[in-house]
């Protein structure tokens, strides 16, 4: 028997983001994200440092997210080009 799929939800920042992207990167941004409701920690994904985040690759595109097991929550809460995706706010040029 196999268990109830997870819910996915975005961060307000990171569903802005998506919706920035052009058709093609949303929908190839869109199966992956869909995917994570069956399989949040698939192969190919990678344990953020210094956080609870996780993180996947979508071609030149990460999208990092959170898992709460305990209510079968994914949250999104950064889409973005992969030199974009690990800078901090504020910081640079």
């Amino acid at each position: 028997m196999s268990e109830q799929p997870y819910t996915i939800e975005f961060d307000t920042s990171a569903f802005k983001a998506f919706e920035k992207f052009a058709r093609a990167e949303q929908s190839k941004l869109a199966q992956a994200i869909a995917a994570l409701a069956i399989d949040p920690r698939p192969a190919g994904c990678v344990k953020m440092s210094g956080g609870q985040g996780w993180r996947i690759r979508v071609g030149d595109y990460r999208i990092v997210y959170v898992i709460d097991d305990t209510v079968r929550i994914v949250t999104i809460t950064r889409v973005a080009h992969r030199r974009e995706v690990y800078t901090k706010k504020g910081r640079g040029k």
